[in-house]
């Protein structure tokens, strides 16, 4: 792919929607790729996140393990989806495995190269702050919605 289908790529998602060509530009520049072969982990469950991945091309498996130590499907993801959005703010753990279903390629984007941006375009850590604040809130509130519902 080239530049320009990168920064295509990043503009359709959620978290960058209405950033700038030169905003996106800087991440398309600094992300690198990744090629998986089928069958291939991209990233476990638990394990420390330091970037978020955008899938490219193919379909991954998010799995996560239950009490007994057994996968357990918990969606299949494809190009588009930016996974682990959270690692590129902060220090967390993975939420799930990530297995490529079929031959795929991420766009690996560092917590590095994301404050770089923040750094560089206050008026894009604008944006974000408003993104991420958003879908906090929804997590908070399907996570009380389902407490509720096992009480």
């Amino acid at each position: 792919m080239a530049l320009v289908d990168d920064i295509n790529l990043f503009s359709q998602l959620p978290l960058f929607q209405g950033m700038g060509d030169d905003q996106l530009r800087l991440i398309a520049f600094g992300a690198d790729r990744r090629h998986l072969a089928a069958g291939q982990t991209l990233f476990r469950e638990r394990s420390p996140a330091e970037c978020a991945y955008v899938v490219a091309s193919g379909r991954f498996e998010l799995t996560t393990l239950d009490a007994r130590g057994a996968s357990r499907v918990e969606a299949v993801v494809e190009a588009g989806t930016l996974l682990s959005e959270l690692a590129l703010v902060t220090l967390v753990e993975r939420k799930y495995t990530a297995v490529a279903l079929e031959d795929s390629t991420v766009i690996r984007i560092t917590r590095a190269l994301f404050h770089r941006l923040i750094e560089e375009y206050p008026e894009a850590a604008q944006l974000i702050e408003g993104r991420l604040r958003e879908n906090f809130a929804a997590m908070v509130k399907q996570a009380t919605a389902m407490l509720h519902r096992f009480t």
